[in-house]
């Protein structure tokens, strides 16, 4: 399991589990090729971490149902957060791979955890940089409430009810060997 710092957390609730992940990310696969009617000018950006294997594995159910490859790309918004100036460590900024113009394509952007909003609202900002989309919809995982800005998604696997001061957790066989969906809570 990653470290995400050095407060220690107590498991409080299992949400998801492997298959309910892989299940859930049919379902969304198939409302986004209902909504925007196929797959024309439809290209697919994960937020770096989590969005990004999301948005990997969407992006493979639409080439295995439509047969046919749509652009992907990588999102890093570390230098669009609006609290980039407020006193946290230094972020860590990874690479942003949009190897094509966004401009007047259908893009759905993909996250694990939709909180306050902010990270979203940083990723739209980053990705303006790259054209004027025609539109730009969301794809999440976990939508746990509690925003802090008017933002909510078109595509939501589950939503959960936690406190403020638990933390969603969202593993990927990719880095965590498994695929499971967890709130924990800090403990001192």
């Amino acid at each position: 399991m990653r470290d995400k710092g050095k407060m220690k957390k107590r498991d409080k609730e299992t949400v998801m589990d492997g298959e309910t992940i892989e299940r859930t990310l049919l379902r969304i696969t198939h409302e986004i090729l209902e909504r925007n009617r196929g797959v024309g000018d439809l290209v697919l950006i994960g937020i770096r971490t989590g969005g990004v294997y999301l948005a990997e594995r969407i992006r493979e159910r639409i080439e295995q149902l439509e047969k046919v490859r749509i652009p992907s790309g990588i999102i890093d918004i570390a230098l669009y957060r609006d609290d980039f100036a407020t006193g946290l460590p230094r972020p860590l900024v990874g690479k942003t791979e949009i190897p094509f113009s966004l401009k007047d394509k259908r893009v759905v952007l993909v996250d694990d955890v939709l909180y306050t909003g902010r990270t979203v609202r940083a990723a739209m900002d980053a990705l303006i940089d790259f054209g004027r989309p025609q539109f730009i919809q969301l794809a999440v995982l976990i939508d746990r409430g509690h925003r802090e800005l008017p933002i909510q998604a078109d595509y939501v696997g589950k939503k959960v009810v936690t406190a403020p001061q638990d933390e969603v957790n969202v593993l990927f066989r990719e880095v965590d060997g498994q695929d499971r969906v967890i709130i924990q809570e800090k403990i001192s």
